[in-house]
């Protein structure tokens, strides 16, 4: 089940984010979830909360800023039901567009958008630091589709 997070849930959200590591913040993730601009969806299942989405209303789009499967639940469509649930979000919004950006060795999650309608604008160079384990940094695709 997908529902809107409260700030009620924000020791869930920071658990859920340190085990998966979408790059979110604690206060990116605290902020979004009092913000009125902001929408924070979590997936429920009867162990907790699986996943989340959060998005955020720009003047003329919305933009994907971060989503993540806790690692053992990933590969059962819970990342395609939260983007689901955003872009039904950015089109109650009237956004023009969804806007996201992605690391660019990160392929299952660029497929995953590219199946659900995004095309890449462009690429951030160095944009992201290493991996665990890597040296240097990583660029990151710029990536949109209209709502």
């Amino acid at each position: 089940m997908i529902s809107p997070l409260t700030p009620s849930h924000a020791a869930l959200l920071h658990a859920l984010e340190a085990e998966a590591y979408s790059g979110a913040s604690p206060q990116q993730l605290s902020d979004a979830l009092s913000d009125t601009t902001s929408q924070v969806v979590g997936f429920w299942q009867q162990n907790g909360l699986m996943g989340y989405a959060m998005v955020a209303r720009l003047p003329f789009d919305a933009e994907l800023q971060a989503i993540a499967v806790l690692p053992a639940c990933q590969g059962r469509g819970i990342g395609r039901q939260l983007l689901g649930e955003v872009i039904a979000c950015a089109e109650q919004w009237q956004s023009e567009r969804l806007l996201l950006e992605v690391r660019a060795s990160n392929q299952p999650a660029i497929r995953l958008y590219q199946q659900h309608g995004f095309s890449e604008d462009g690429r951030r160079r160095h944009y992201y630091p290493a991996v665990q384990g890597a040296t240097g940094r990583e660029d990151a695709l710029l990536m949109s589709r209209p709502c």
